[in-house]
Parts: structure tokens; sequence; C-alpha cells
């Protein structure tokens, strides 16, 4: 009963359905002691305008950025408003915000691939919705990389339909890898074993991000979206 009140008011709010991905996970163990009593977890992923994403080339777009933090803002407010319904309903609820809303980022030892207190990307992963790239992109099973994450945290057991992804499964596609403007990626796949930083440099990422939002496009944002745009994954063409 617990799962298919979880689904109704979760796809209440996914509107259009058709921009939506979403799954529900086990998160035991996997969480920081602050959030002691959550121990599952809502994966929501909402797809990025693919003419926006065709757009970026070799720097991002104005068009990309007022995209990208546009989609961050109403992710944010869909998981707010998940949570209310299902406090509403008896579920105690937290939504976590977007990665690049968020100003706490200590490290994770549980979940040692990532660097926030609770990443997204983990969530997503263990609700069986993708894998983490080559770049430290996660990769969709439908929409590839052009996707905003958001997650819900749940202090009621749930049962995942998903399998969680423990591994890669970009094989020995290296596209993300070769277009990344500052070798930021070694080509390694990813695996929950292996820390983040033998794969991808994430300071080298964030430098480039920075200098294309102040060079590129004239404000003090970091974006880039090269890699993005650059997996096959998810592209129509």
């Amino acid at each position: 009963m617990t799962n298919q009140l979880i689904h109704d008011i979760v796809k209440k709010h996914l509107n259009p359905s058709d921009k939506y991905i979403y799954g529900l996970a086990n998160l035991t163990g996997l969480l920081p002691s602050r959030f002691d009593g959550y121990s599952s977890g809502i994966s929501i992923a909402r797809k990025l305008d693919d003419q926006i994403i065709d757009g970026i080339i070799d720097a991002p777009t104005p068009a990309y950025l007022h995209h990208y933090e546009e989609i961050n803002h109403l992710t944010l407010a869909l998981a707010e408003s998940i949570a209310r319904d299902l406090n509403r309903e008896g579920i105690g609820a937290i939504a976590i915000k977007p990665t690049i809303l968020s100003d706490n980022n200590e490290l994770d030892e549980k979940y040692p691939t990532l660097r926030y207190d609770i990443s997204h990307k983990m969530v997503a992963t263990r609700a069986g919705l993708g894998w983490i790239g080559k770049t430290d992109l996660f990769i969709s099973k439908e929409f590839g990389a052009r996707i905003r994450l958001i997650s819900v945290l749940l202090n009621t057991e749930v049962e995942p339909e998903g399998k969680p992804i423990t591994k890669s499964r970009c094989g020995k596609c290296s596209i993300c890898v070769e277009i990344c403007p500052v070798n930021a990626a070694t080509g390694q796949l990813w695996n929950i074993q292996t820390d983040r930083d033998v794969f991808f440099d994430a300071i080298k990422c964030k430098d480039k991000c920075n200098e294309f939002g102040r060079t590129h496009l004239k404000i003090d944002r970091k974006i880039c979206g090269i890699c993005v745009a650059a997996c096959p994954i998810g592209r129509k063409n």
C-alpha cells in the first residue's frame, strides 16, 4: 500500500509525464547521520530540451544557461510539492536541493565516488535509473545525460522496482572523454568501489565551467554542457 500511495502522489506531479522518469531506492546505510530515520528515497529525472542541448558545440550557450537554471528551480519546487503531499499522508519526506543550489559538499565516505553528503546520482543509481559515465555525468537509460536529477528522502521502507546499478554501462565509448576541453576524464569506467578522483578530475571541470561563465557568457556562473550534448545515449540523431 505504501508503494502505491507514493506512486500515486509522484505521478500526480509529473507533468508532462513524458519529460520524467523516476524510481524508488533503498538507501539503508548510505545516508549521513543527520538523516537518521530516513532509509529510502525517490529519484526523479527531468529531461532537458533536445534543441537547446544540441545547440552546445564547443561552449555553453545563453539558452542552455537559462534552461539549466530554470529546470533546477522547477525540479526543486516539484520535489518540495511531492514531499508536502507525502507528509500530509503520514509519510515523512524531505526534498533535497539540486546539487548546484546546495551549499553542502561534505565528503560521503560511504559512497566514495561522490562528494555531496547526499548525492542525487547515488539515489538514482540505487533506484536503477542509470549509471555514472566517464565524465561523471549521470546517464539515464531513457534520456542519456540530458537530464537534471532531484531526490526526496523517505522515513519509511519501500520496495524498489528497479535493481540498483553498481557499474558503468558505457563500455568502450569514449566520446565524452575525447571532447572534454580540459581532459578531465581518464576514460576509466565507473563502479561503486572506484573513487571519482580515479576517473575524473572535478577541479579541472569546475575551473573550466567557471571560465566559460566569466569569459564566454560574461556572468559569474559555472556552466559547460559539452559532454552532456556529446553523449550518444538519449540523442535523437
